[in-house]
């Protein structure tokens, strides 16, 4: 159902700028052999009030450390290294502190609102696609609303050309895997990537558990490209050292890998992102 991505080079996706921890793109160590896509986190339909954001209906405003990722700093990172795409992840988990939550007034009006903001956002930028990383969600509100809201959106990106490419960021929860499983049932076509939160699970505790985790989702997103991820401290899911590299060194051997993205690089700085290094160079080693 998935598009196909570009070349056949695996993919490492690094999270970015949602901390404010002064981090730079070239802080981040890049392995020529994989493909690498840096996501921008957030863009939000929030007003830009610190004090007492609301919702905008679609009108995208910027979250992330925009004085350090700056657009200048995009086409550098871009230009020095031909494998980089940088792209702009929507939604998180919050907005100055309260929940970020998706509440559209209707579907043709946010979809409208989206995709003109996000057009001025993308150009601005220089951006190559558009994460979907809503975690929120109206209460009582129906599914068919975010599946048509965000499928008309990322259906109008990639027929107009607008991105490269996308990707979703579903997780272990009952209300946000029934949505995005609902959009990717309709518009799996338009989706590139599945970027699961397997750091959703508290702990997982063993490199056959993460494994499990990892073939469910592949039934729930079918013939999905399903990255495998870690968080940068440790706190939650497979523990991004040995065990974590040995669960995706055997699902590569199954051919069932076709990347890691963590989150995130802010944090991974003061590690000098040992993890991230060891995992590209696990991506970027040949197939036997």
């Amino acid at each position: 159902m998935a598009s196909s991505s570009t070349g056949d080079s695996m993919l490492f996706t690094a999270y970015i700028g949602a901390m404010y921890k002064n981090i730079k793109f070239s802080d981040v160590p890049i392995n020529k052999n994989v493909q690498f896509n840096f996501l921008l986190s957030f863009a939000i339909d929030y007003t830009e009030s610190s004090s007492s954001p609301t919702p905008t209906n679609g009108k995208f405003n910027i979250f992330w450390d925009h004085y350090k990722l700056t657009p200048s700093e995009v086409l550098s990172m871009k230009n020095n290294h031909p494998n980089v795409r940088v792209g702009v992840s929507l939604g998180g988990d919050s907005v100055s502190g309260q929940k970020a939550i998706f509440m559209p007034s209707s579907i043709d009006s946010w979809v409208s609102n989206a995709v003109s903001s996000l057009k001025d956002i993308i150009n601005k930028y220089h951006l190559d696609g558009i994460d979907i990383n809503y975690e929120h969600f109206e209460s009582g509100s129906d599914t068919q609303t975010f599946v048509e809201c965000i499928g008309l959106l990322t259906k109008n990106l990639k027929e107009n050309n607008i991105v490269k490419f996308v990707s979703i960021a579903p997780f272990d929860d009952d209300d946000v895997q029934k949505r995005y499983q609902a959009l990717w049932k309709k518009y799996g076509k338009y989706i590139d990537y599945v970027n699961f939160q397997f750091y959703s699970y508290e702990q997982i505790t063993s490199k056959s558990e993460f494994i499990t985790y990892f073939k469910n989702e592949r039934r729930n997103y079918k013939d999905g490209k399903i990255l495998a991820s870690y968080i940068s401290d440790g706190s939650k899911g497979l523990k991004p050292g040995k065990d974590f590299f040995k669960a995706c060194e055997k699902l590569k051997e199954m051919n069932l890998l076709h990347g890691i993205f963590f989150w995130c690089a802010d944090d991974s700085k003061v590690l000098k992102f040992k993890h991230e290094v060891k995992a590209q160079e696990l991506l970027a080693a040949p197939r036997f």
